[in-house]
């Protein structure tokens, strides 16, 4: 090969990686350039679609394109987190988690890792859970109720919404940190756990705040404390479970964005800063406040600590309590 052509081929071949950094440049320098698909990955109608679908239109608006919701419902959230986890990581696909990310592959193996397949984009918000017990239980704050089960360990049945998700988990860290044992009776909801409590066949609950209001203001059961680290505004007259007797326990459950993992830094960047922007909104605060919960700016970074923090919690406490899937 004569040192001309080898120069030719040379200058051709470095042509062609300029041209190809600039097509990849471009690209994401135009992106959005077609309609954003946000997977929630639950059924349409709960405070999770609720809360997606306030932020996919805000979030639409200030991207210039269309973020649709799209349910992808059952498993507990990981059909439709299994479907973002094998999508194109071009930011075209998003999906909306919340704190079950964490709790489901505590307990069951999956197809994904929350981890290493997602890509953290932001948090949006953080709320409560609060303890409620049925109207038959004698006790009318949070300490009367772990002396009642000190006295009397596994004679107290509390309810969740399934095993391995957030209110059976959250009620078995209470349970270790304030040295109790109670006995868990998984529902396929939450609803049917309500109906029991309030009928007597159940003691004690741990749902969310915003969920379990109507009835504490109805009297239909009692209301012993918050899970928060402050007092809520939904329910300002219930202490938080560090102020009535467990001394730095402090629960929340979250929402946020992901996408794909290897998702362009551009890209996040972008999502994450118009994400922020979108919290600032009063009207977005408000919708929040109605799920006991606040509003939650922050990076990329922090949301990943957040996820990561979770995960390894649960994990911990699964092995700890010897709990196992159905």
């Amino acid at each position: 090969m004569t040192l001309k052509n080898s120069l030719t081929r040379r200058t051709s071949f470095a042509a062609c990686a300029a041209a190809l950094l600039f097509a990849c440049a471009t690209a994401q320098a135009a992106w959005p350039d077609r309609p954003i698909k946000l997977i929630v990955p639950f059924a349409p109608g709960g405070s999770n679609d609720n809360i997606a679908r306030v932020i996919a239109a805000k979030l639409g608006a200030r991207l210039g394109q269309s973020v649709i919701v799209d349910n992808r419902g059952g498993a507990g959230g990981t059909i439709g987190t299994d479907y973002v986890v094998k999508s194109p990581a071009d930011g075209n696909t998003l999906l909306f988690v919340s704190s079950s990310i964490t709790t489901n592959p505590a307990i069951k193996k999956l197809s994904y890792d929350p981890i290493k397949d997602l890509t953290p984009i932001g948090e949006i918000g953080a709320g409560a859970f609060v303890v409620v017990v049925g109207n038959k239980v004698k006790a009318s704050t949070l300490q009367e109720f772990i002396d009642l089960a000190h006295a009397k360990p596994k004679s107290i049945s509390y309810g969740s919404a399934g095993i391995g998700g957030i209110n059976h988990l959250g009620t078995e860290l209470l349970a270790s940190a304030a040295k109790i044992e109670l006995v868990h009776v998984p529902y396929k909801g939450i609803g049917p756990a309500f109906t029991d409590l309030m009928g007597g066949t159940l003691q004690m609950l741990l749902p969310s705040l915003a969920s379990a209001v109507p009835y504490i203001n109805a009297g239909q059961m009692r209301g012993l404390a918050v899970t928060s680290a402050q007092r809520s505004p939904l329910a300002p007259q219930l202490p938080t479970v560090a102020e009535a007797g467990v001394p730095g326990f402090q629960l929340t459950v979250w929402w946020g964005l992901t996408g794909p993992a290897h998702m362009p830094a551009p890209v996040v960047k972008r999502l994450n800063d118009e994400l922020n922007a979108v919290l600032a909104a009063p009207d977005v605060a408000e919708l929040l406040a109605r799920e006991a919960a606040t509003p939650q700016p922050g990076s990329p970074e922090q949301f990943g600590k957040t996820i990561a923090d979770d995960y390894a919690r649960w994990g911990q406490l699964i092995k700890d309590a010897h709990i196992q899937a159905e």
